[in-house]
Formats: structure tokens, sequence, C-alpha cells
């Protein structure tokens, strides 16, 4: 089964520049799982939410379609890397207690992902998706960043991303959904790690193979000029849905 690939070509770049997810949102899926021996991490990417699920499951097994993803992840001893679609794995039928998919979601075929999920959930487990649109740090960055996303990049993200800069509502999950807290996403960033994260997203990579101009270089004076201090605080609303399987 093929997938859309759009980080594959700077899957290094992509485990520099990807914010880390708060130690709360972990906190929370430990308490609504009923047992902690095995959590799925699906498009786990870099291997950001496998390496924080491996300190509560006794075991994670990860899976990305992207060969070079998977060998930019971070090894431990207790995550077992896989390269493998989202819709299909080599997963036992019944053998995982949490299914988690971050930022990742609108890439998926829903329909047979969540077959899939439904079949290696045990019964009482747990399926939870979380996105995040755009940060914010000042009004006079947030007025540049978005000018590089919605003038520069327009015509360079996939239409797959209005999925996230709604939240994902209105996605029909297959399970009964929970209430969920509020989340956030928080940072202290330098302007050069801001940058990184510019430079990770698709839009950003397919401009630069485009144009062979990298927008974010070009934007990086006026950055400069609105950056008040060497480190500053960037945050971005986190929307999770966790919905759990009937038995």
């Amino acid at each position: 089964m093929t997938f859309k690939d759009c980080f594959s070509s700077h899957a290094k770049l992509y485990a520099q520049g990807r914010p880390i997810y708060p130690q709360v949102l972990f906190d929370y899926l430990s308490q609504i799982v009923t047992n902690h021996e095995t959590a799925w991490d699906c498009a786990t990417g870099n291997g950001q939410t496998a390496v924080s699920l491996a300190a509560l499951f006794d075991k994670v097994i990860a899976t990305d379609a992207s060969e070079q993803q998977i060998a930019a992840a971070t090894p431990m001893e207790n995550i077992e890397y896989q390269v493998a679609v989202a819709e299909k794995t080599s997963l036992a039928t019944e053998s995982v207690d949490l299914v988690t998919v971050s930022q990742a979601l609108h890439w998926f075929d829903l329909e047979r992902f969540f077959t899939e999920v439904d079949r290696v959930l045990k019964p009482g487990g747990i399926l939870a998706v979380w996105s995040y649109g755009i940060h914010s740090v000042t009004s006079d960055i947030d007025t540049l960043v978005d000018e590089l996303y919605r003038f520069t990049l327009s015509g360079y993200w996939t239409p797959e991303r209005i999925m996230v800069e709604q939240g994902y509502y209105g996605i029909k999950f297959p399970f009964k959904s929970l209430t969920t807290p509020d989340f956030s996403l928080t940072v202290e960033w330098s302007q050069a790690q801001l940058e990184a994260y510019l430079r990770s997203w698709s839009a950003t990579e397919k401009y630069i193979k485009d144009k062979g101009i990298d927008p974010v270089t070009i934007l990086s004076p006026r950055l400069k000029r609105a950056w008040q201090q060497e480190v500053m605080t960037v945050v971005w609303p986190l929307t999770l849905f966790a919905s759990r399987k009937s038995g």
C-alpha cells in the first residue's frame, strides 16, 4: 500500500525541529488505559511519542511508513520500530492497550485505519489522536509566521492540511468518545529552533524543491528584529480525541 510521503527527504530536520509533547498528556493517557502492557504509536516519525510512552508501557510498537523516519528515530530497549503503513500492520489481533496518533491522522485512509485499529486494539483499549495548529509567540512574530504560512507557502500545503486547521473536528471516530481535558504544547525556544521547526513543515520542503530558495532564510532577518530575547515561549493549542473500544 502506498502512502503520501512528505517527510522522508528531511527526516533528520524533522527530528530536530518538532516540539516535544507535554508530559501531562501522557500522564492522562496512562490514567485512562486499563492495562500498560503494549502501546502502538502509529506514524511515529522520529519516535517522539514512542519515547514518552516507553516510560509508561512494558512495550511500545512504533510504526511509520517512511524508512528514513524510522532510521532517525530514538532507540530504546522497550521500543520496537517497524516500517509499516497505518492501514496494514503485522500486529496481532487484540494485542495492544493503547493506539496513539500524533499530528498524523490527516495522512491516513481513515476507514482502513480505523478497521486496523479495531482489529489490533484489545476490548476496553483506547485510541488517542491529537493535533496542533499554528503556534503563538508574540503578535509581531505571529504576523510574520502567518505571512509565511498563508501567503508565501500558499499552494504548497496538501489538501489534508485543512483537517489540521480544523483540529480534526468532524471526524467520526470508531469507538465511544471520552471527554478529554484541554492541553497546550509549550516550549522555550531560540529563534534558530523556531526556524528549524518552520523548515520541518512539508510545505516549506516543497517550496524549497520547487524554487530552490529557503523561505525561512529570507524571513530570518525580520524575525530577528521581532525576537525580543534569547529564548522565548512558544505555545500551540493541542486538541486530543480519545475513544474507548467496547468490551
